[in-house]
């Protein structure tokens, strides 16, 4: 990771960790970087918070300050970004979103001509252009000034897109759509009322400083009743940008990221269809999947938690399908990023073929009980080397075996270090999860 771009681009607090200034400065130096050789142009897309506005208009002057022209999708998810800058040859897209954050932070993610997250070695031009180690850039003049086009119809292709890939009628189907007050809420419903859903939706109705408010993917619980009170089918939530899916099956239980890998991977080995016999996780992925997986002969591989170290794994070993727990999912026939929407197609495509619900095909998979507590540090590095702690998250792992694990890992995106615990019990997970946290605190490194 950088000193601004984490696993997930440049985010930060509105004005505090991510200003005006520096989104102005991410546009001068990406119009100028793509524009050396020909006009550069560049694809912007935005979730709902109030600050995204801001940031919109920060981007697009740098920008065509730079010569680069900026064509405007306005609120739209991420994976559309990501969909619209690989198929309509854009040289980079850029989405302003802080994902499942709450409202008063933001960020950007920069998306590669590809459709990808961009290379690291690009964001780390980038920081040493806002740290004032590049000398200045020009300034285009006269026509040479880039334009701020209105690029909407480039979201709507994106959705057509999606209702293509369903390959069945949705009809007499009772769905439930958590749009989180996210990006989501343009695009989900169309999507579903386009394939004859009968289509429930929540926390659609964005205000600027809602979004992920106990809603959407990050909150399933009101998904999970609103299931149950309605006696849906099946219910989806979605995070702020939509590159997530959480499931919630007929009965109101939670089918999160793990066991949707585990139902589309084994759909996709039935149908010779999944490369390798191989899904990719990550390491926060639950022992309960790979257990499940090893009954059917699916394999698996593991990468640092990031759907862009998930990415990179796929497209070094021609995987087809990879994700994480969180509900990033990538199916690589179809996308390049993490897509909620398209993964909630994905899921209904299995159910509509093989008639059965959801709770039937997330049965085989036995979740081992998980306790993850974030600890708000003041340096995650020190955090991580420290010796009393290593040695407590040492001791933990002898105590646990082969029953369980303990993973300490430092959050991409916040000055978070995350204590999770896989045991046979709740109380064992939450018995080791605090003997390390207490740790933490001892030693004067958490944030009181």
């Amino acid at each position: 990771m950088g000193k601004y771009f984490g696993t997930d681009g440049f985010r930060g607090e509105a004005n505090e960790g991510l200003t005006v200034d520096d989104a102005f400065k991410v546009g001068r130096y990406l119009g100028w970087y793509y524009g050396q050789d020909n006009k550069a142009k560049i694809v912007i897309g935005k979730d709902t918070r109030r600050s995204s506005y801001m940031f919109e208009y920060a981007l697009a002057a740098g920008l065509t300050a730079s010569g680069a022209d900026a064509y405007l999708l306005h609120v739209t998810t991420t994976p559309s970004v990501s969909y619209v800058t690989r198929t309509e040859d854009f040289d980079c897209g850029l989405m302003i979103s802080a994902s499942h954050n709450p409202y008063y932070d933001n960020g950007i993610k920069i998306i590669s001509g590809q459709g990808s997250k961009i290379e690291a070695e690009v964001e780390e031009k980038i920081e040493a252009y806002i740290d004032g180690e590049v000398g200045e850039l020009p300034l285009a003049k006269r026509d040479k000034i880039g334009r701020t086009i209105d690029y909407a119809a480039g979201r709507n292709r994106y959705i057509g897109y999606l209702i293509s890939l369903a390959t069945r009628s949705f009809k007499d189907m009772r769905i439930g759509l958590d749009c989180s007050n996210g990006s989501a809420f343009a695009i989900a419903r169309s999507v579903y009322n386009a394939l004859g859903a009968k289509t429930y939706v929540i926390n659609a109705e964005p205000d600027g400083t809602n979004i992920n408010d106990n809603c959407g993917s990050t909150h399933i619980e009101a998904l999970q009743a609103f299931v149950k009170e309605n006696q849906l089918d099946i219910g989806f939530a979605f995070d702020g940008d939509a590159d997530r899916c959480i499931a919630v099956d007929e009965n109101g239980n939670v089918v999160n990221g793990d066991l949707i890998l585990y139902i589309c991977g084994k759909y996709l080995m039935e149908n010779h269809q999944l490369n390798e016999n191989t899904i990719v996780t990550t390491v926060m992925s639950n022992l309960g999947l790979y257990k499940a997986c090893d009954k059917i002969g699916m394999k698996y591989e593991q990468t640092a938690v990031g759907d862009k170290y998930v990415y990179e794994n796929m497209v070094s070993n021609n995987y087809s399908l990879g994700g994480e727990q969180s509900g990033h999912i990538i199916f690589r026939k179809y996308a390049t990023t993490g897509d909620g929407i398209l993964t909630s197609l994905m899921i209904m495509e299995v159910i509509k073929e093989k008639k059965t619900t959801l709770a039937h095909l997330a049965e085989p998979v036995k979740i081992y009980p998980q306790q993850l507590t974030n600890v708000r540090v003041h340096d995650k590095k020190e955090a991580q080397e420290n010796p009393a702690v290593k040695a407590a998250v040492e001791e933990v792992a002898g105590a646990l075996g082969d029953e369980g694990r303990i993973l300490v890992r430092e959050s991409g995106t916040e000055p978070l270090i995350r204590v999770m615990v896989e045991a046979t019990t709740n109380e064992l997970c939450q018995k080791y999860v605090d003997q390390v946290v207490d740790v933490i605190r001892a030693e004067g490194l958490a944030e009181e």
